[in-house]
């Protein structure tokens, strides 16, 4: 069941922005829409705030931000509201792990990333909006005074490794930590166990006094299935991964933004059927009491 959507929880790449890293007219005309009809619009990425910070102007955002795959939730300022951290025995068996192999890692803290040294590996995620990593050298070095959010193993020469690379890790890890692979193929990201999109969501809807009936989210890919699950209304974008599509309620025809307009022309710019005032009064009392029955129960 769901009532009227008062929030759209939307992920940046390969679903807000389109192939060129933009949002297209159509796009922000349909986010300006029903932000004049008052609903709020949070961002859900994997990424940190610092790389959001166009789109965030673009829109006029003053909401709180879901950042580092649900790991770190800002406020509208741009303040830290909470974070996940990994377990530092988890991160020191991963660094070795990957490095041992050949791949490049990334370490996330709150809004800085760090490298052990730059490269084509490294410099992907550059190419997806990030600041510049601060080279640090080796990550075991700096993780007694900064606590890592997750971890980023890269291989763009040979993507089919990085399949092999989770398996292992999963083998070795043996579910101290939760591996994802955020729509590309060139990288696998470390995060702890318990974190993700959908659980940073859960505990901003109740900073927000909000129900998850009240919410639709929007994604692309295997790092949005809780997200969607969690919400109201979830949708997965026409270019989404197949396991996304399995668990939304609706599947756009359109891809990238295209895909996200398409849903909110669907689930909040539609046209309203004529309502007797009885009519009215009878569904506001039915929606305020199952708002306030879910609050509750989340």
């Amino acid at each position: 069941m769901t009532d009227t959507i008062k929030l759209i929880v939307v992920d940046l790449d390969g679903t807000l922005l389109n192939a060129e890293h933009e949002i297209t007219e159509r796009t922000q005309d349909a986010i300006k829409a029903a932000q004049a009809q008052g609903v709020k619009v949070v961002l859900a990425t994997g990424k940190t705030r610092g790389s959001a910070l166009k789109v965030i102007d673009q829109l006029g955002l003053d909401t709180p931000g879901i950042y580092v795959q649900g790991l770190v939730v800002h406020d509208a300022a741009g303040s830290i509201l909470r974070q996940e951290t990994l377990d530092p025995a988890v991160v020191r068996q991963v660094i070795t792990f990957a490095e041992d192999r050949g791949f490049s890692l990334i370490a996330y803290s709150g809004t800085r990333t760090f490298v052990r040294a730059r490269n084509h590996n490294t410099n992907l995620v550059i190419e997806y909006g990030e600041p510049e990593a601060e080279v640090v050298g080796p990550l075991q070095n700096i993780l007694d005074t900064t606590p890592f959010n997750k971890l980023m193993a890269i291989d763009r020469a040979e993507p089919r490794r990085v399949k092999a690379l989770r398996w292992q890790l999963g083998m070795q890890l043996d579910g101290t930590a939760r591996l994802v692979q955020p729509a590309l193929e060139e990288m696998v990201e470390v995060l702890p166990k318990n974190g993700s999109k959908g659980t940073a969501l859960k505990a901003l809807l109740k900073d927000l006094h909000l129900a998850p009936s009240q919410v639709m989210a929007l994604g692309d890919g295997e790092n949005d299935i809780e997200m969607l699950e969690y919400a109201g209304v979830g949708v997965a974008v026409a270019n989404a991964e197949p396991i996304l599509k399995k668990v939304a309620d609706y599947v756009t025809t359109a891809s990238y933004g295209e895909g996200v307009a398409e849903a909110i022309e669907r689930y909040i710019l539609k046209p309203a059927e004529p309502q007797t005032s009885t009519d009215t009064q009878e569904a506001e009392s039915k929606s305020e009491q199952s708002v306030e029955q879910e609050v509750e129960e989340k």
